[in-house]
């Protein structure tokens, strides 16, 4: 969720979509609340470009298979 500079007040991004801030939520059977899945890929730009693309993606790639995500 991310908050907005703008007029109208704080805005989210949920499945998709920008909602209100208090109209944003997440179910109780989210498998991501419940049991915290994520994935954390970091990579390096340099001169505005990505060092090592391919293992990058390879590495995002199998940590979204792992979780089929």
């Amino acid at each position: 969720m991310s908050r907005s500079v703008s007029p109208g007040g704080r805005v989210a991004y949920v499945d998709g979509r920008y909602l209100p801030h208090a109209n944003a939520s997440v179910h109780i059977e989210d498998r991501g609340l419940q049991f915290a899945d994520s994935i954390y890929e970091v990579c390096a730009v340099i001169g505005g470009r990505m060092l090592d693309e391919e293992g990058h993606l390879d590495r995002l790639e199998r940590s979204l298979k792992s979780l089929s995500m």
